[in-house]
């Protein structure tokens, strides 16, 4: 009788599947006495155009200091040439331009490539090099809101000085009613008019200073 031949089975080394190594973002620091070192967040900004990089930090940047560069604003037919380092903000232009103009930071629109820049966004990321050209607008809207905080602010310190004044006036009506106390106090008769006289002044002082429109710290000067 014949045997069935068998056939062995071949055998396979297992083969070892390589995990996925995804970079880690987070730095990892050493403390200054020893130990198991200890993971740092790293902060990210967004760039123009979406790119996702690592967040500036101007402290920690030992480099050489970035490079000073000149630009050229044109507001209206005149030209104006400003030298500032590479990485300062428009924001920071601004300031220097107001230096020039006499305009305003807050009535200022600087348009780079056709777009308006804001003043948070840094010269050499949005791609500002060195004799680029920046037209600079004035802004209506910027302007209305400066003649507004300006309208405010004189409104807030007349508002003061009127507080002010009633307070001093008051004071001095207070000098004459400790005295009318005074007077009451060991006995004495004091003059029915008098005492009108007092309360009607006192009355007229606190007419004024309802009349007294004030917020913030005014409002709270007008309670004491």
């Amino acid at each position: 009788m014949m045997r069935a031949r068998t056939t062995a089975a071949p055998v396979f080394s297992p083969v070892k599947e390589k995990p996925y190594v995804v970079a880690d973002t987070t730095k990892i620091s050493s403390p200054a006495g020893g130990g198991s070192p200890q993971p740092e967040e790293v902060e990210w900004e967004v760039r123009p155009g979406g790119m996702l990089v690592q967040k500036r930090n101007p402290e920690a940047d030992a480099g050489p200091p970035a490079p000073t560069i000149r630009v050229r604003v044109k507001y209206g037919s005149a030209y104006h040439e400003i030298y500032l380092s590479s990485q300062s903000t428009f924001g920071e232009l601004k300031k220097l331009v107001s230096e020039r103009t006499g305009l305003h930071p807050q009535e200022q629109k600087l348009v780079f490539k056709d777009k308006e820049r804001e003043s948070s966004a840094y010269l050499d990321t949005s791609g500002v090099k060195d004799r680029s050209k920046i037209v600079l607008l004035e802004d209506p809207a910027g302007q209305a809101r400066r003649f507004l905080e300006m309208r405010h602010t004189a409104k807030m310190e007349k508002a003061a000085k009127s507080v002010s004044q009633i307070s001093l006036d008051v004071d001095k009506l207070a000098t004459k009613v400790a005295q009318v106390e005074a007077i009451a106090s060991k006995g004495k008769r004091v003059a029915e008019a008098d005492v009108i006289g007092l309360i009607e002044q006192l009355m007229n002082q606190l007419l004024k200073l309802d009349g007294v429109v004030a917020d913030g710290d005014v409002k709270q000067q007008r309670r004491v």
